[in-house]
């Protein structure tokens, strides 16, 4: 067993768990995005973002791809931790304001308005797909190409790849295809307020991304 201080409490966990799995363990809530469940970590969303050390020595990493160690000090609800990751969910609306996953999210934590250009486009990168494919599907059949700003998921050659088997994980594991919103305010890309509830118009919204045809 290891041994560390979270949020200011000595607890104990087995060796191998993640700070997010530690956290989850005892019930302490951290939000996530490209984290899923029976797929590899990626940290590439950054809202489970916590704090570790003390004084001037603290950081803040990805709680989700990140070992507990003996006698690490964790808090995951500094004034650090809440701002760091209202800003991530900032960008996440002004990417793509039309999944009701990330506006949940931004109403869950009190984000009220986006301070960044709005670009409205139908993946924030957060790698699900391709994790679930490649990993659940054993299928390979997107995958990440280009870097920085230029960086997207597609099919190899961007044709139709041989490998998919048109099973759905991609859009099942995909935050920005699971529901899509309507409701967001013109002016604002938020949302009016469904928080936690499927608005009628999903039942006839069908705009999604998909890889199978």
């Amino acid at each position: 067993m290891i041994t560390f201080t979270l949020n200011g409490l000595e607890v104990q966990v087995p060796a191998g768990y993640t700070i997010l799995e530690a956290c989850q363990f005892f019930g302490i809530e951290i939000p996530t995005l490209c984290y899923y469940e029976g797929l590899e970590p990626y940290g590439g969303c950054r809202l489970c973002l916590v704090e570790i050390g003390e004084g001037n020595n603290t950081k803040l990493v990805s709680s989700c791809t990140y070992p507990i160690e003996e006698g690490m000090i964790v808090r995951t609800n500094t004034k650090r931790v809440v701002h760091a990751r209202k800003i991530m969910i900032e960008l996440l609306v002004s990417i793509c304001p039309t999944s009701k996953t990330i506006q949940d999210l931004a109403s869950k934590f009190g984000v009220t308005k986006i301070r960044v250009p709005i670009r409205k486009e139908n993946c924030i990168l957060c790698g699900r797909c391709v994790r679930m494919c490649k990993e659940q599907m054993q299928g390979k059949a997107i995958g990440f190409v280009e870097r920085g700003y230029k960086k997207k998921i597609t099919t190899p050659f961007n044709i139709k790849s041989d490998d998919c088997k048109l099973c759905g994980g991609c859009i099942y594991v995909c935050p920005a295809c699971q529901l899509r919103c309507q409701g967001p305010d013109a002016s604002t890309d938020l949302c009016s307020g469904c928080l936690h509830f499927e608005p009628s118009c999903t039942n006839t919204h069908d705009d999604m991304q998909c890889w199978m045809g």
